[in-house]
């Protein structure tokens, strides 16, 4: 389309004049070296930062299964650990998925890195929901524990670090064994950058999506901060367009934005997400862009210099995903 090639041909002499250098793997002075040597069709896998665990790029996230059969629920998660991924990742507010996924990952609970979360902010109630996800998940611990879906620095950030807050919970349950790891999910930069800085979280989840970063740098200062400090980064909305315009979801019921779904442009907006320092990244929780994320995470690569132009162009045209 016309108007497509005159953005295009804008942006490439904005880069040249801005002398932006893409090169060796590296994308926007901000990512990593994208992990070499995998064998051809494998799930590639990373170190998640300080914590020295290798987790395979992809994640499978809870809410694939949620409201499926068992039956379905074991065979795509048997699928998934034949495919090589080995990071798990759920919510108590994912539905039924805690239900459906406890039974379905029991025979590779040895052989997994599970992830789970707390909407609960205050002491008691994230004891009570983290006994309540142990038992649905037919396990004795969870490798990481999260607070989960922080936004607002008092309600959520302070409420949980403060005095009775749910992090007394998490020290305990770390203490007893019952946690391995301590890591936040957050949805605004306010949210996470205060949490990083007056906790020494393992982990941190979060946007990171092409749209998001070329409309309004929202991951610009969080991901700088966490990687200054050695955290695993847990990726997620890397498939993401924008919010969706319309009533119409096209089928994808399990899916509040609109994804990017074009296997092409997808592989281009996953790459640049897994270039920018990222350790994993969590696809879309249907199952169709799931499987997406699966089938590129072994061929995804650092952006070319036209493709990242293209990305920019794309996002251009997108709605804000968060305010």
């Amino acid at each position: 389309m016309e108007w497509r090639r005159r953005d295009l041909l804008k942006a490439i002499s904005a880069a040249a004049a801005a002398k932006v250098v893409l090169g060796g793997g590296e994308l926007l002075g901000m990512g990593s070296k994208v992990d070499e040597g995998e064998i051809k069709g494998k799930m590639p896998r990373r170190v998640l930062g300080r914590t020295g665990e290798q987790v395979s790029v992809i994640a499978f996230g809870g809410i694939v299964v949620m409201d499926e059969e068992p039956a379905h629920a074991a065979e795509v998660v048997a699928e998934a650990v034949e495919k090589g991924i080995n990071y798990f990742d759920v919510a108590p507010s994912y539905g039924d998925a805690e239900e459906k996924l406890g039974p379905a990952l029991k025979p590779f609970r040895k052989d997994v890195f599970l992830a789970c979360k707390t909407g609960k902010r205050d002491k008691a109630g994230a004891k009570e929901e983290l006994d309540a996800s142990l038992e649905r998940l037919q396990t004795k611990h969870f490798d990481l524990y999260q607070l989960h879906a922080i936004t607002d620095v008092e309600e959520d950030v302070k409420a949980a670090l403060g005095k009775g807050g749910a992090m007394e919970t998490f020290l305990e349950a770390k203490k007893a064994g019952m946690i391995r790891y301590i890591g936040f999910s957050a949805h605004s930069p306010e949210a996470a950058l205060t949490a990083i800085k007056e906790f020494d979280f393992d982990t941190m989840m979060y946007p990171i999506n092409f749209a998001c970063h070329f409309n309004m740098g929202f991951e610009t200062e969080v991901l700088a901060e966490a990687k200054k400090r050695g955290m695993g980064i847990i990726a997620i909305k890397a498939l993401a367009k924008q919010r969706w315009q319309s009533d119409d979801r096209r089928g994808y019921k399990k899916c509040w934005y609109e994804p990017v779904d074009e296997k092409e442009f997808a592989r281009k907006a996953l790459s640049w997400t897994l270039s920018q320092g990222v350790h994993v990244t969590i696809p879309p929780g249907e199952e169709s862009l799931w499987r997406l994320g699966v089938e590129l995470g072994p061929v995804c690569k650092a952006p070319t210099e036209q493709e990242v132009l293209e990305l920019r162009v794309a996002a251009a045209g997108c709605k804000a995903l968060f305010s």
